[in-house]
C-alpha cells in the first residue's frame, strides 16, 4: 500500500480549503490569540529595552536547532504519557488526556490546539524565565520573542496538517505526510510536527513507512493490549 495514501486516510471526506479560509478558522481559537498576544508584547518590550548584542542574533538560531528535539521530547514524554497511579492518586496531566482525545479523532479541530488552561500557566512561566533566568533583560526578551514565534508556528503547522488544506509544496507535503503517518499508521514513530526527519532521524523514530505495520492502538493510545512500544527499553 502506498504509505502517503494510507497517511491521508481519514474518517470524513476532505474538501478544498484555501490558506485564507484556514487562517480564518485558525484565529477563532484561543491558543493563537494567547500566544500571539505574548509575541506582540514581547516584541514591543524588546524594541523598547534595546541593548542589542551578538547573542541576540545567535540565540534564535540555537533555539531553532533545538526546537525539533524539544518538540520530540514533549510529544513522547508528556503527550504520550501513560496514566500512572501512586497510591490513590492518578497522575494524568490535561495535556496527555487531550492528546489521547486528539488521537481518537484527529479531525476534531479544537483538540488540535494547546489547551488554553495550559497556556494560562505556561505563558507566565515562560515569561518569568525570560525575565529572571537570563543575564540581561534584552536577551531574555529575545528568547521570549522567539519562543512565542515558535509556539505560534507550531500551532499553525499542526492545525494546517489536520485541516482540509491540501499540501502544495514539496517541503510542506513532507511535513504533512510525516505527522499523518503518526496519526494514521503508527503512533510509536514520527513525533516531530513542524519539521520532518530531523529529531526523528537522530532519535530512531523515522523508519521507512513500508517497513512499519499499522498499529491497532493508533487511535486508542495505551489500550489494554497495545502494540509493543519500540521506544521502550
Amino acid at each position: 500500500m502506498n504509505p502517503t495514501r494510507e497517511a491521508s486516510n481519514s474518517p470524513s471526506p476532505r474538501r478544498r480549503l484555501s490558506l485564507v479560509d484556514a487562517a480564518a478558522e485558525f484565529v477563532r481559537h484561543p491558543s493563537p490569540w494567547l500566544i500571539g498576544t505574548t509575541l506582540i508584547s514581547a516584541v514591543i518590550a524588546r524594541i523598547v529595552v534595546g541593548d542589542w548584542r551578538l547573542w541576540d542574533t545567535l540565540l534564535p538560531f540555537v533555539m531553532l536547532a533545538v526546537f525539533p528535539f524539544f518538540e520530540w521530547v514533549v510529544h513522547v514524554v508528556i503527550l504520550h504519557w501513560r496514566p500512572r497511579r501512586i497510591g490513590a492518586l492518578t497522575i494524568d496531566p490535561l495535556l496527555s488526556r487531550k492528546h489521547r482525545e486528539h488521537h481518537t479523532d484527529p479531525r476534531d479541530v479544537p483538540l488540535v490546539f494547546i489547551p488554553w488552561p495550559v497556556l494560562l500557566w505556561l505563558l507566565p512561566l515562560v515569561t518569568a524565565i525570560a525575565l529572571f533566568a537570563f543575564s540581561r533583560t534584552g536577551l531574555g526578551l529575545t528568547y521570549l520573542c522567539f519562543v512565542a514565534a515558535l509556539g505560534l508556528a507550531y500551532e499553525w503547522t499542526h492545525y494546517l496538517i489536520h485541516s482540509d488544506y491540501v499540501p502544495r509544496t514539496r517541503a510542506y507535503r513532507a511535513v504533512w505526510r510525516n505527522h499523518r503517518l503518526h496519526h494514521y499508521k503508527n503512533e510509536h514513530y514520527w513525533f516531530t510536527v513542524t519539521t520532518t526527519g530531523t529529531a526523528d532521524r537522530a532519535l530512531g523514530t523515522y523508519p521507512d513507512p513500508v517497513s512499519v505495520d499499522k498499529s491497532p492502538s493508533v487511535k486508542d493510545l495505551h489500550r489494554r493490549d497495545p502494540l509493543s512500544d519500540p521506544l521502550a527499553g
